[in-house]
């Protein structure tokens, strides 16, 4: 029932085939059934929960492994799950060209969108969406495929920054695409924001050095609905949607202020100081409160009350605030009553009551791992938290860190964890996992 590993050479996986017999999809999923899969990169309610989930504990290697598939190329996207399909985006250099990834690369790469078989990874379609040399490099640990996908089961979007926006249906046909130009990003450090979708709207924002702006797209037809320009440095966040008294805002974490727009019109509706340089880590958001974080030369983690609008720094529209332990690159958990952040870049967690404030436990080492990129996910009475050398702690969730398992794949794994079902799909540098208890 378990197909063992096969390594996969990726020039034959990308120059085998011109053509791909693409199988149809099976019955088509309503938007109604989000709930069950991982359409985006922090999950269905863009909490970093899977509220229907019911993963696995344990795992290793020779354990629990559903499938296991090589991956080409390089890319820290999370897997992206729609019924009964994966997708992930990759780079993979052609071998043309010569350098390394510096300020000025001389490597050509093939932008790729994968889309595998949930039940056994096999490639159902894949499409170049992009072949050029990048115009800049990127920081050691980025990748030219950091960015991830999102699907609501009708079409699939593809960001490649610098290369493009690239939307799909679900059989891998090409609906429309567009071109943003060149990012600047800080420092060479490389881009990494993922689009948002939310009904007929597909947003996404370019900050720069230099000038930036937040866009929306209609979801079909690519063409441009809004556009406001930015005054922001780079940045590598992911706009949250929300919806608050029936209006759809966008929300969009950034070193000088946490802006939100109307999903509508662009409108500015409100914006908030306070943040760190370098903001990464995406929003989450309840009914009536959003939470924002920042930890590069700084902390600072806000509660943010919805409803308001104009300048809310030094208001009373923050209900609270916390200034220390707080993430670099991983985005925060919200699940229940609970925000989870990572401090910094480290195996280090604090967990606060969502409506207080109030700490429940606080710079709690975890045991077994270090060095963390990837954002803690829950489901059921579990939190997950993956490190980057490919070691996964499960804890039971709680106001307790109780460890309820600690499991090891042989992987370097920077991307974040998707679950789905009683599935975990983990993105390894080089190998794509999916996790599951034998039936």
């Amino acid at each position: 029932m378990y197909n063992n590993y096969q390594l996969m050479n990726a020039r034959i996986v990308l120059f085998s085939a011109a053509l791909l017999i693409v199988p149809t999809l099976r019955a088509a999923v309503s938007g109604g059934d989000a709930m069950q899969f991982w359409p985006q990169w922090r999950g269905p309610m863009a909490t970093g929960v899977a509220p229907q989930a019911d993963p696995p504990l344990q795992w290793s290697e020779t354990s629990n492994i559903k499938w296991k598939v090589a991956v080409p190329g390089e890319g820290d996207s999370t897997p992206i799950i729609w019924g009964d399909r994966v997708f992930i985006l990759t780079a993979v250099p052609t071998g043309k060209g010569q350098g390394d990834d510096s300020e000025t690369p001389h490597q050509e790469y093939q932008f790729v969108v994968f889309c595998h078989d949930r039940q056994n990874g096999k490639v159902l379609w894949q499409k170049i969406a992009r072949q050029e040399v990048p115009h800049e490099g990127h920081q050691e640990n980025n990748t030219y495929a950091s960015a991830s996908p999102v699907t609501d089961g009708k079409v699939l979007c593809a960001f490649f920054g610098s290369r493009g926006l690239h939307c799909y249906d679900m059989d891998g046909s090409l609906k429309w695409e567009k071109d943003f130009g060149k990012m600047k990003t800080r420092m060479g450090f490389g881009e990494g924001s993922s689009p948002a979708l939310s009904g007929d709207t597909v947003v996404i924002y370019w900050d720069q050095e230099g000038a930036g702006f937040i866009t929306a797209m209609d979801k079909n037809t690519g063409k441009e609905l809004w556009r406001q320009p930015r005054d922001e440095a780079t940045g590598w966040s992911t706009p949250l949607i929300i919806e608050r008294d029936g209006q759809k805002q966008v929300v969009i974490n950034a070193t000088q202020r946490v802006r939100s727009y109307d999903l509508a019109t662009g409108k500015q509706l409100w914006e908030c100081g306070g943040q760190t340089a370098n903001a990464i880590p995406t929003p989450v958001a309840s009914a009536d409160v959003v939470y924002v974080t920042s930890g590069f030369r700084g902390n600072a983690l806000q509660a943010i009350k919805l409803g308001r609008t104009g300048d809310l720094t030094g208001t009373d529209a923050i209900l609270w605030s916390h200034g220390k332990n707080t993430p670099y690159v991983p985005s925060p958990l919200l699940v229940d009553n609970f925000i989870y952040v990572m401090s910094g870049n480290d195996a280090i967690l604090s967990c606060f009551d969502a409506k207080s404030g109030q700490p429940q436990f606080e710079h709690e080492r975890l045991e077994g791992i270090h060095g963390v990129y990837a954002s803690p996910v829950a489901a059921k009475d579990r939190v997950y938290v993956l490190s980057r050398q490919g070691v996964c702690l499960v804890l039971k969730k709680g106001a307790t860190p109780e460890i309820l398992a600690i499991n090891k794949l042989d992987d370097q794994t920077d991307a974040s964890l998707a679950l789905a079902g009683k599935e975990i799909f983990v993105r390894g540098h080089h190998g794509l996992y999916c996790i599951a208890t034998p039936k």
